[in-house]
């Protein structure tokens, strides 16, 4: 549908009873794909803004509406940053404005693989969709078929940790990439539930280049690993506190195991062409993963951060983040070694945690240099978005210490690259 058609469609939305069951999304986010937000026409924006003021009520529908069109107008509102270029409170994952989700059990972390799968699927049948030229959509940049097959392969391999969780790795046939692809499609499809959050409305891309799908999808994926890490270092905590190491070893390994997911995430990041970054990533000036809340989480219920960490310009970037650990946030560190310190960790308990801290050390440190790694490959020595020193930021930080109370995790070792 055209512009016209998109703003014909809010006029008589408009003009009714406003309801937000009713509300056009289709015709919305087709205008959005069509040109990328950055270039979305004033006159649709405007009538968008006029539309969310007309948002009445409290209820789920009235929620996703408004929700959705905080994200669509993020530009407009002049409040454009990473959170909402990723339309997080979209999909339910933390975005600064809210408290931390309770500390996650079974439940919480079946929503987050069952979300992790669902975005890498996503992506995977895009993917598929714009080679058999069955999509107009990002049509620009298109990558080649071994690459669309790669991807694919990397895909399936990403989302093999949460189906495993879930017990559904039998249901895919990996005879060849786009058939694996294909059968993660049809799981993901099948993990639908009534109250989940609708994938396509989470997809605003700023420009028309086929990668930023890609690019959209893994950070959001990013996003739902790092608040599980989150909410597992939560339990730790609590159970260090509480004397209980065999649970704390286990959240611990828990962790872990979703930070190799999000090394996974990093091989089919890498696949992006640098020159299709380039090309849209122009346009995502004010987001930069510097603000992202669920990590600098993670990093701060590791261990307090230094005072000049602290006062950097990441930190800076979450300040809900920021006050907490001012106001005296409790750490993993800390809980160990006053467990530690009033005999609740005995030997060989306390070898046991140490051993726990330590593995997951090492998987942070890893995810930091690939990080690193995959950064440099598309950025160079540019600076980042969101108005960041870009790589040599994130070569500052690589390897800040994850704990201070065990031993470090081993040395960096040479050569570290994606796949």
């Amino acid at each position: 549908m055209s512009r016209c058609g998109s703003v014909r469609e809010l006029t008589s939305w408009s003009a009714g009873v406003a309801d937000p069951g009713a509300f056009p999304y289709d015709p919305v986010v087709d205008a959005f794909h069509r040109v990328g937000k950055h270039f979305v026409d004033k006159e649709l924006l405007a009538r968008l803004d006029e539309a969310r003021a007309r948002v009445a009520g409290h209820d789920e529908r009235a929620r996703l509406l408004r929700d959705f069109l905080d994200v669509a107008l993020d530009k407009w509102d002049g409040r454009y940053d990473y959170r909402s270029y990723l339309a997080l409170r979209l999909l339910r994952l933390p975005d600064g404005t809210d408290d931390p989700p309770p500390v996650g059990g079974g439940d919480a972390r079946r929503v987050r693989d069952r979300l992790v799968v669902r975005l890498v699927a996503d992506a995977v049948t895009f993917e598929l969709a714009s080679a058999a030229k069955v999509t107009g959509l990002l049509p620009e940049q298109r990558p080649g078929r071994a690459v669309v097959a790669k991807r694919c392969r990397l895909g399936v391999r990403a989302a093999m940790p949460a189906l495993a969780r879930l017990g559904l790795t039998e249901t895919i046939d990996d005879a060849t990439p786009a058939t694996a692809a294909t059968a993660l499609a049809t799981v993901a499809a099948g993990l639908d539930t009534t109250g989940d959050p609708p994938l396509r409305l989470s997809m605003l891309p700023v420009h028309v280049t086929h990668d930023e799908y890609l690019f959209i999808r893994v950070l959001q994926a990013y996003e739902c690993v790092f608040a599980g890490v989150a909410d597992e270092l939560r339990a730790v905590v609590v159970a260090l506190h509480t004397g209980s190491p065999a649970p704390a070893v286990d959240r611990l390994g828990y962790a872990r195991e979703l930070l190799g997911t999000a090394g996974s995430l990093f091989s089919l990041l890498a696949t992006m062409q640098p020159a299709a970054f380039q090309t849209f990533r122009q346009y995502t000036e004010g987001a930069s993963a510097i603000q992202s809340r669920s990590y600098k989480l993670v990093e701060s219920l590791c261990r307090t951060p230094a005072p000049q960490r602290l006062d950097s310009v990441a930190y800076r970037s979450v300040p809900e983040v920021r006050a907490r650990v001012r106001d005296g946030q409790p750490t993993v560190d800390e809980a160990y070694r006053r467990a530690v310190h009033e005999g609740r960790l005995a030997e060989p308990a306390r070898r046991m945690v140490a051993a726990g801290m330590g593995r997951f050390a090492e998987a942070l440190a890893q995810w930091r240099r690939t990080h690193y790694g995959v950064a440099v490959r598309m950025l160079g020595r540019r600076p980042g978005t969101g108005y960041t020193e870009g790589t040599p930021y994130l070569a500052a930080v690589r390897d800040l210490p994850v704990f201070d109370a065990v031993d470090p995790y081993p040395p960096r070792p040479t050569g570290d690259r994606p796949e």
